[in-house]
Order: structure tokens, then C-alpha cells, then sequence
């Protein structure tokens, strides 16, 4: 039973929301700086990008580069990049799906 009538501490509400909007910071500045990988061709190409989807390195293997079939390297960059961008958005999950569900339904806060 909330005091006071049933209407909730307004103070309290809101210090609730500032502190996970801060949480929420530091966790999208965390996956700003947390790099992860992806790859494609069994490891002949492949890609780094930032928890928050930034690409930041791309590694091919000399063995996938043939002159006369630029079509598949350019299709393994894609694929290891897409899975790159795949484990990012698994570990975007992890780090901002938590503060996302406790934020939900709070208008005027970013979900």
C-alpha cells in the first residue's frame, strides 16, 4: 500500500529515474568501449566492431583474396561484419535490456 493516499513519492520517482539514466550512461559508454568480433569463410575474413555497432577492424586472410572472384571476398566482408554486428547487439541486449525493462512505461525516458 503506497502512504499518502495512494499517490506515489513524486521525489522519489524521480530520484529512481535519474539514477538509471545514469546506469544507462555508463552502460552505453561501456559498450562504446567493448569491442567484439565476428567472422566469416572459417576466420578468412574477419571483423571487430564496438559494443554500440562502430566498426573498428577488418582482418582478411591473403588465402580469400583471388582477383578474378572479388564477389566473394566482398560477400565475406558482409558476413563478418553482420555477425560482428550480431554479437553487438547480443551484448547490447545483456548490458541495456535490464535498464531498459525497469525504465519501461516512464514517459519521457528513452524506451
Amino acid at each position: 500500500m503506497i502512504p499518502g493516499g495512494g499517490q506515489p513519492n513524486m521525489q522519489q520517482l524521480l530520484q529512481q529515474a535519474q539514477k538509471m539514466q545514469q546506469e544507462l550512461a555508463r552502460a552505453q559508454e561501456e559498450l562504446a568501449r567493448t569491442e567484439v568480433d565476428g567472422q566469416a569463410g572459417g576466420g578468412l575474413v574477419k571483423a571487430t566492431v564496438t559494443g554500440s555497432g562502430e566498426l573498428r577492424a577488418l582482418v582478411i586472410d591473403p588465402k580469400a583474396v583471388d582477383p578474378d572472384d572479388t564477389e566473394t571476398l566482398a560477400d565475406l566482408v558482409v558476413a563478418a561484419v553482420q555477425a560482428a554486428n550480431e554479437n553487438a547487439a547480443q551484448l547490447q541486449q545483456q548490458k541495456l535490456g535490464p535498464l531498459a525493462q525497469g525504465m519501461g512505461g516512464m514517459p519521457g525516458l528513452p524506451f
